[in-house]
């Protein structure tokens, strides 16, 4: 049997494509495979290390398991369906498994994305002004336009002003999602902590 991205067993059981496109879960799975293959980390590292479980290298398992989740399927007000998620439930995670993954809205997923790849030295949420020599905070607000929160003699009081505003803004985004969440999520997402090293 020919393996999807040298890890992946499809045994057939469930349609791959429809009219000749994939279907939703056959995407969403290679996706995934693909997410965990050393020759996409050059190009993504923040993808380096990704793996995934015995049971989710199985196309019936995945398709299955989708099938029965929270949120799968959705769309959020902007008709984008919601995406699998791996490290909301446990923070840095980097393994897609049946019990680290949710569906949720783009718009969380985005939230949660701290660019740290793009970003350089300072804590997320920070910048240098050369022109006053002051660290000022910034972060998305809710209409996605990016809010000041001022200049700051420090990089960490700079980033504690971003830190409230961010956690405050995940609870608000959580709060306005929460019917359409896996509990575990909107529990995760109320609890959620941003850090210094994030």
């Amino acid at each position: 049997m020919k393996l999807v991205y040298g890890i992946g067993v499809n045994d057939k059981k469930y349609p791959t494509n429809v009219c000749g496109k994939p279907t939703y879960e056959y995407d969403l799975w290679k996706g995934m495979l693909r997410r965990c293959m050393r020759n996409l980390w050059i190009k993504y590292p923040s993808y380096t290390g990704t793996t995934c479980s015995e049971n989710f290298k199985s196309y019936t398992f995945f398709y299955e398991w989708c099938r029965g989740q929270i949120g799968f399927g959705n769309k959020d007000e902007k008709d984008k369906i919601f995406h699998l998620d791996k490290d909301i439930l446990f923070k840095g995670n980097k393994h897609y498994s049946e019990t680290n993954c949710v569906f949720v809205p783009q718009r969380i997923n985005l939230l949660l994305n701290n660019r740290a790849a793009v970003r350089g030295e300072l804590p997320i949420g920070v910048y240098f002004c050369k022109g006053s020599g002051r660290f000022k905070a910034s972060c998305n607000s809710n209409n996605g336009r990016v809010r000041y929160l001022g200049s700051f003699n420090t990089p960490k009081e700079a980033f504690l002003a971003y830190k409230v505003f961010k956690e405050q803004r995940i609870k608000e985004v959580a709060n306005e999602y929460r019917s359409y969440l896996d509990v575990r999520t909107y529990n995760a997402l109320i609890e959620y902590t941003v850090k210094f090293e994030d």
